[in-house]
């Protein structure tokens, strides 16, 4: 009989700007990714999969696109732009089997690392998540983003508007206290 081995820890992906000859994995991945937002809403024309590859390599030129990648893959992806005082975050995306690893809040913490300091008058950043989109919303609760309003876009659908202040000096405010690290 064989003794059980414990599971070598899983190495940790490494986080990069990402460049437009990426666009075409960044796309594939975040249909991969939002085919479960897809199911919770029964709707398969959500904007991140109705989005084409040439509307993924036209994000590089609104703002920061960054790149988890694990094994020579890349397993999450998120993207931003600012927007005067605020930044706005938009499609996080992580492999549906490599969720649950700490990629999705990784890739927010240096995409508002690099806002920040891109970004010196920066006074908040804003995400916009659907409202059945329990684990999207509990992510970004626990990274200290706090509800500011709802806005119905469907009969089956409402976003969620979060919104979290940068503190003075351009770093992003600590998430509250008991948030999960």
């Amino acid at each position: 009989m064989r003794a059980h081995t414990p599971p070598e820890p899983a190495a940790a992906p490494v986080l990069a700007a990402a460049s437009p000859e990426d666009a075409g994995a960044i796309w594939t991945l975040q249909r991969a990714a939002y085919v479960s937002e897809a199911q919770i809403y029964g709707d398969p024309y959500l904007p991140p999969l109705a989005e084409t590859e040439q509307q993924v390599r036209a994000a590089f030129d609104r703002g920061p696109v960054l790149t988890a990648v694990l094994g020579g893959r890349i397993v999450g992806a998120v993207r931003g732009a600012a927007a005067e005082r605020a930044f706005l975050v938009g499609r996080l995306a992580v492999a549906p089997d490599a969720r649950r690893r700490g990629i999705g809040r990784a890739l927010m913490a240096e995409l508002e690392r690099r806002a920040a300091a891109g970004h010196p008058a920066l006074e908040r950043f804003a995400v916009s998540v659907g409202h059945g989109s329990e684990a999207a919303l509990r992510l970004f609760r626990s990274l200290g983003y706090t509800e500011a309003s709802r806005e119905r876009i469907a009969d089956h659908r409402t976003l969620v508007h979060l919104g979290k202040a940068v503190r003075p000096g351009g770093a992003p405010a600590a998430a509250p206290e008991g948030a999960v690290p």
